[in-house]
C-alpha cells in the first residue's frame, strides 16, 4: 500500500480527499493526510469557517475551504476520489455522503453515529456506483475489524471481540462533563457519549453487525480489569454457546485506548506453537491485544485501501444484528422532551439484539437525535432510571431521519427477511 502510494506522490497522481468535519479528529485527518505520500486534501468544510481554516493551516499546502460540503462536492472543478465523514451529525452526513456517492466518490466514515444509523442505506446507493462505504480504519471497531480479519485467517474461531474503557458514568450529565470537555477540545454533549458509554455501544454495534456477534447481556458485561491481559479470567466463554459475542472490559488505565480479540484454537497441534509464541491463552481460548488505537493517524489507510482496492474497513456485512437503544438516564416524567440524544442528560444507549428488542418496540437511540426543526421527541409515559425507552412512551416528531431509518429497515427487510421485527412507530 505505502509503495503504491509513493508511487501515485512521484507521479503526480494524488488520492483526492474531501474532508468535512474540522473538530478535534477533523483537524488530525488534515494535519495527516498532509504528512501521507499520495494523498492531498481538495476541500475542507466545516459549518464553521474557523475551525475549517485551522484545519488547512494544520494541512500546511493550499487547499479549498467551504462551509457549505454539499456545494463543494457537487462543484466538477474540485477532484474527490474519497470523502472522509468527520461529524457527529447523522441526516447532514447522509447527505454529504449521498452527494459523494452521487459523483462516484467512495466514503469513509470517522462519524460511527450515521454509520450505525443509516449506514445500510448508504452502502446500498455506493454499491450501483461502483464505490465503497467503510468504517474509518482508526476507530476501535475499525481496528478489531483488521485484527478481526488476520485472526480468521490464521483459522480462529471468533470468540470476543473486546473494546477497553478507561472510565465509565452512565449517569454523568452535560454539566458534569463540562471540563472534562474542554480539557480534551471535546464538544460537552460528545464528550458526555464518550464518558455515559453511549459511544461504546455504538461502536459495538458497528463491528457486532460486520461479524454477526451479540451481546451476552443488554450493554455487555464490561468487568474491571487491572490490565488487558487479564481478560480471559474475566469471562466464561464456556457459557456463549459456540456464539461470538462483543464486550469490554473496565479500567485497565495504562490501555484505555486498546482492543482484544479473544479466539478459540481447538487445534493440539497448534497449542504447543501458540505458547512458543507467548500469546496469552487459556487452552482453547487466545487473547489477541493491541493497546492502542490511533484515530486519525490510521484513517489514511482507509482512504487508501477504498481508493487503491476498493476495499472496505468495515461493511456491515451481516446486516442489523444489534443495535443501540435508549435507556432513561433519569427518571422522566410527562412533558419531559429528549435533548441531543447522544450524549444528553436524559438518555444512555445499550447495545442490545435488534431481533429481541425491536420486537419489544424499544427505540434506537439515534432516532432520538433530530438535528433539523424545534421538534423533539416528547415523553408522553413516565420511566423510571435505567427503563429502556419504547416508542409507546414517546410522542415522537416526524422527522427526516426517521423517514430515512425507515426506508433502511424496508431495504433490510427485502434482503434479510429474518431480521424484520421493527414493531413500527406512531409519530407525533
Amino acid at each position: 500500500m505505502l509503495n503504491e502510494l509513493k508511487q501515485r506522490e512521484a507521479t503526480g497522481n494524488p488520492i483526492h480527499v474531501g474532508l468535512v468535519g474540522a473538530g478535534l479528529m477533523g483537524r488530525g485527518i488534515a494535519h495527516q493526510i498532509g504528512r501521507t505520500p499520495g494523498m492531498r486534501l481538495s476541500f475542507i468544510a466545516s459549518r464553521s469557517e474557523a475551525p475549517a481554516r485551522e484545519a488547512a493551516r494544520l494541512y500546511g499546502k493550499p487547499v479549498r475551504v467551504t462551509t457549505d460540503a454539499v456545494a463543494a462536492l457537487r462543484d466538477p472543478s474540485l477532484p474527490c476520489d474519497v470523502l472522509v465523514e468527520a461529524t457527529n451529525s447523522i441526516v447532514a452526513a447522509y447527505d454529504y455522503c449521498m452527494a459523494a456517492i452521487e459523483r462516484r466518490a467512495h466514503c469513509v466514515l470517522m462519524n460511527a453515529e450515521v454509520d450505525l444509523m443509516l449506514g445500510h442505506l448508504l452502502r446500498d446507493a455506493a454499491a450501483p456506483q461502483g464505490v465503497v462505504v467503510t468504517s474509518d480504519a482508526g476507530d476501535q471497531h475499525g481496528v478489531l475489524a483488521r485484527m478481526m480479519e488476520e485472526i480468521e485467517m490464521w483459522g480462529f474461531e471468533i470468540v470476543q471481540a473486546g473494546n477497553m474503557k478507561g472510565f465509565l458514568d452512565r449517569y454523568r450529565t452535560m454539566e458534569g462533563s463540562v471540563e472534562i470537555a474542554r480539557g480534551l477540545n471535546l464538544s460537552t454533549g460528545q464528550c458526555l457519549a464518550y464518558t455515559d458509554g453511549s459511544k461504546l455501544n455504538i461502536e459495538m454495534s458497528l463491528i457486532a453487525n460486520e461479524h454477526g456477534l451479540t451481546p451476552f447481556v443488554p450493554g455487555m458485561q464490561g468487568p474491571s480489569a487491572e490490565r488487558m491481559e487479564d481478560v480471559l479470567d474475566l469471562f466464561d466463554f464456556d457459557l456463549y454457546e459456540g456464539k461470538g459475542r462483543v464486550d469490554y472490559i473496565l479500567g485497565a488505565r495504562q490501555h484505555g485506548g486498546g482492543v482484544y480479540v479473544v479466539g478459540r484454537c481447538d487445534d493440539a497441534f497448534m497449542r504447543s506453537y501458540l505458547g512458543y509464541y507467548k500469546i496469552t491463552g487459556r487452552h482453547p481460548y487466545y487473547a489477541f491485544l493491541r493497546p492502542y488505537h490511533l484515530c486519525h493517524l490510521e484513517t489514511t489507510r482507509a482512504v487508501a485501501m477504498a481508493a487503491l482496492y476498493g476495499k472496505s474497513v468495515l461493511g456491515l456485512r451481516k446486516g442489523r444484528v444489534t443495535d443501540c437503544y435508549a435507556h432513561a438516564k433519569k427518571a422522566l416524567k410527562p412533558g419531559d422532551v429528549i435533548g441531543h440524544a447522544i450524549g444528553s442528560d436524559e438518555v444512555y444507549g445499550l447495545i442490545m439484539t435488534a431481533a429481541d428488542a425491536d420486537a419489544a418496540g424499544r427505540v434506537p437511540q439515534g432516532l432520538l437525535d433530530v438535528e433539523e426543526g424545534p421538534a423533539r421527541p416528547i415523553v408522553r409515559r413516565a420511566l423510571e432510571r435505567d427503563e429502556p425507552l419504547t416508542f409507546d412512551h414517546l410522542d415522537m416528531p416526524a422527522t427526516r431521519l426517521m423517514d430515512l431509518w425507515t426506508r433502511q429497515q424496508a431495504m433490510l427487510e427485502r434482503a434479510m427477511p429474518a431480521q424484520a421485527t421493527l414493531k413500527q412507530p406512531v409519530l407525533a
